[in-house]
């Protein structure tokens, strides 16, 4: 075997191949949202806020009026499954994923000052913490109309959750959304400046059926198996329950956050 000569340090090298260049990968302060619906309303609603979109052949044409003429158009690529399934962390993608920005968070006092001057409808969530409860809850609230969104949790607050953004199927985008880390003082304030405060409980005596709602009025429901902690209820103007046969002991909170926002705001949809 003959021995490689050295390269001389003159002699110029062949060039690199270059492939397609690589989206860049979010930071993780970025908000990734994965699934058709939920990418398609934050393209629509922020379009500004936008740092990629990456999306399968087969919602191309759906996309297609979404994007033409959108900011996003620009950072708008094709991807296979496996890249999909990879910058979402999930395989259950729809064939979208959309990074943005943070969303801007609504500071209470400006969600209070929105909910009466509009005299709204707000449901806020008590530790409220499986993000699939959480998104059907946002989906159902911008389903009827309504205004805000409170989303209250122990120290850090959390970001909304990837997968609470795509069960919304769009709704975290139509509803104001507020977070904080003391509800009950952040319900205190609500109630001061004159809106109605109605927590769900599911032993209360007080029917929720044709109960007098008022707005602005906000609609508080409580931890998956703890309810309303003792420092929100001592908040709340009334308690109210959705009467059922008994066999069952109560309701998912997000099907009961389903029939009382229904009743919350029936006087919109009832001549």
């Amino acid at each position: 075997m003959k021995p490689r000569r050295p390269r001389s340090p003159d002699r110029p090298r062949p060039p690199e191949r270059q492939g397609p260049p690589r989206p860049p990968a979010a930071s993780t302060s970025d908000e990734i949202t994965f699934g058709l619906r939920a990418g398609i309303a934050v393209i629509t609603k922020r379009p500004g806020d936008v740092l990629r979109v990456a999306f399968a052949p087969a919602v191309q044409g759906e996309l297609g009026d979404v994007l033409r003429g959108s900011p996003a158009q620009r950072v708008a690529s094709s991807a296979s499954d496996a890249e999909l399934a990879r910058s979402s962390g999930s395989t259950h993608h729809e064939g979208l994923v959309v990074v943005a920005r943070p969303r801007r968070w609504v500071p209470a006092a400006e969600l209070t000052e929105r909910l009466v001057r509009a005299k709204g409808a707000a449901v806020a969530l008590d530790r409220v913490r499986n993000p699939y409860n959480v998104g059907a809850i946002l989906r159902t609230a911008a389903f009827f109309g309504i205004d805000a969104g409170l989303l209250g949790a122990i120290a850090p607050h959390p970001a909304l959750a990837s997968d609470a953004i795509r069960v919304a199927e769009g709704g975290a985008e139509h509803l104001a959304l507020s977070r904080t880390t003391d509800l009950a003082a952040t319900l205190e304030r609500l109630r001061g400046a004159g809106v109605q405060v109605v927590g769900a409980d599911g032993a209360a005596r007080t029917g929720a059926l044709g109960f007098a709602f008022r707005r602005p009025a906000i609609l508080v429901m409580g931890h998956e198996r703890e309810g309303l902690s003792p420092r929100v209820r001592a908040q709340c103007d009334a308690i109210v329950a959705i009467p059922g046969s008994g066999a069952i002991e109560s309701l998912n909170v997000a099907v009961a956050a389903g029939l009382l926002l229904g009743e919350l705001v029936r006087d919109r949809f009832v001549q």
